[in-house]
C-alpha cells in the first residue's frame, strides 16, 4: 500500500514536470517565431503582412528566459522522485561490478541514505531561500513576477523528492537487515 502511494507520488510529479517542460518548449518556440517574424517585418521581407504583424506587436515572448529558468528548476525537482524510486541516477560501476551482490547492496543502501540526506538538505535550503525572496519581495526583471513563486513550486517538488528518498532509504535499510 505504502509503496503504491510513493510510486503514485513519484509518477505524478514526473508527469507534472513533463507537462511543464512541454509548455516551456512551446513558449520558446513561440518566442523564436515571434522574434523571427519581428526581424523579417522590420527588414521589409514580409511587405504588408510585416506591417500588420508589427502593428499587432508580434515579437518574442517577454520574459521567456525568466519563465524557462523557473520552469526548468521546477522540472528538475519534479523528476527527482521518480529517478530516486527507480534508482536511475547516473552511476559509474567500473570498480563495483565485480564486488558481489552483498557489497553492491551495501553500497546501494549507503548511497540511498546519502541521497536522502542531500535531498532533505536541499529542500531545507530551498525553503530558506524562498523565505528570503518573500521577505525582500524580489521579482524578475522583465515580467516582474515574484521570484518566490518559482521557489515555492520547486519546494513542493523537493518535498515530494524528500518523501520518496526517505522511503527508498528506509526500504534499503530494511532490505539489508533482512538479508
Amino acid at each position: 500500500m505504502l509503496h503504491g502511494l510513493i510510486a503514485y507520488l513519484a509518477r505524478f510529479m514526473a508527469l507534472v514536470g513533463g507537462i511543464v517542460l512541454c509548455l516551456l518548449v512551446l513558449i520558446v518556440c513561440v518566442s523564436i517565431l515571434g522574434r523571427e517574424a519581428n526581424d523579417m517585418s522590420h527588414a521589409g521581407y514580409l511587405g504588408l503582412l510585416g506591417e500588420w504583424l508589427l502593428a499587432k506587436g508580434v515579437g518574442p515572448v517577454t520574459g521567456d528566459f525568466e519563465l524557462v529558468e523557473a520552469g526548468i528548476a521546477f522540472a528538475i525537482f519534479a523528476f527527482l522522485p521518480l529517478t530516486q524510486l527507480n534508482g536511475a541516477h547516473a552511476t559509474v560501476d567500473i570498480f563495483t561490478g565485480g564486488l558481489g551482490p552483498r557489497v553492491n547492496n551495501a553500497l546501494a543502501m549507503f548511497w540511498s541514505v546519502v541521497m536522502a540526506v542531500i535531498i532533505i538538505l536541499i529542500t531545507w535550503r530551498l525553503y530558506e531561500g524562498m523565505q528570503d525572496k518573500i521577505r525582500y519581495r524580489e521579482t524578475t526583471y522583465l515580467i516582474q513576477f515574484p521570484v518566490w513563486w518559482a521557489y515555492a513550486a520547486s519546494l513542493v517538488a523537493a518535498i515530494a523528492a524528500s518523501i520518496v528518498s526517505l522511503y527508498c532509504a528506509a526500504m534499503r535499510l530494511a532490505g539489508m537487515r533482512q538479508g
